[in-house]
């Protein structure tokens, strides 16, 4: 039976963010795409976005510096990786 707490909730949600990063996604674009494809609202992503950041000062530092530098992917390839990493999660927390 999957664990429909709170905690676990959000621990998805810092998960999916984390994913956001490894594909160099502005917090903006990660919650669009949590929100298209993950039906995870805004300002949840954006809430437990903002704790990491706190928690994590340097590499958010870091990381903001690094976005301009970066090659993105299209927004199609984008979209494909988001919804596949969505679809993992899903699976991974109903087992």
């Amino acid at each position: 039976m999957a664990d429909d707490s709170p905690a676990s909730y959000i621990h998805l949600v810092q998960h999916l963010i984390e994913k956001c990063l490894i594909f160099h996604m502005s917090k903006e674009e990660c919650m669009e795409a949590l929100s298209k494809h993950g039906n995870i609202k805004p300002v949840i992503t954006s809430t437990v976005w903002n704790e990491l950041e706190k928690e994590n000062k340097v590499f958010f530092e870091q990381y903001s510096q690094s976005q301009g530098k970066v090659d993105r992917m299209s927004e199609a390839e984008t979209n494909e990786m988001i919804q596949k990493m969505v679809s993992d999660s899903s699976k991974d927390s109903s087992d």
